[in-house]
C-alpha cells in the first residue's frame, strides 16, 4: 500500500486507508458504456419497456430508445449521452 501511495500525486488520494485497496475510477467506469439493453417477456413487456424508455427520456436529455422483438420477447436499447447517466438511471430503477 505504501508503494501505491508513494506513486500517487500529492493532490490525489484514492487509496482506501481501511482496506488498503486502490481503485482507478477510469478502470471501473468505461466512458463508452452508454447503451443499456433490457429484455422483457409476457403480456406487460411492451408497456414496461415503453415506460422505462419514457422515464429515461424525461430524466436525461438526448436519450435514444429502440424496442424490437427478439426470440419471443421484446428488447429495449437505451442509448445515453454519458456512461454516468446510464449508471444513475440503472440505480434509480433498480436495474
Amino acid at each position: 500500500m505504501k508503494k501505491i501511495q508513494e506513486g500517487q500525486s500529492e493532490l490525489v488520494n484514492d487509496t482506501c486507508n481501511d482496506c488498503g485497496s486502490y481503485a482507478d475510477i477510469g478502470a471501473v467506469i468505461d466512458e463508452f458504456d452508454t447503451v443499456l439493453t433490457l429484455v422483457r417477456e409476457g403480456d406487460k413487456a411492451q408497456s414496461e419497456l415503453q415506460a422505462l424508455a419514457e422515464a429515461a427520456k424525461q430524466r436525461f436529455e438526448g436519450v435514444e430508445s429502440d424496442i424490437k422483438a427478439v426470440e419471443g420477447a421484446l428488447e429495449l436499447r437505451l442509448t445515453f449521452g454519458y456512461s454516468a447517466e446510464k449508471m444513475i438511471f440503472q440505480l434509480e430503477h433498480g436495474l
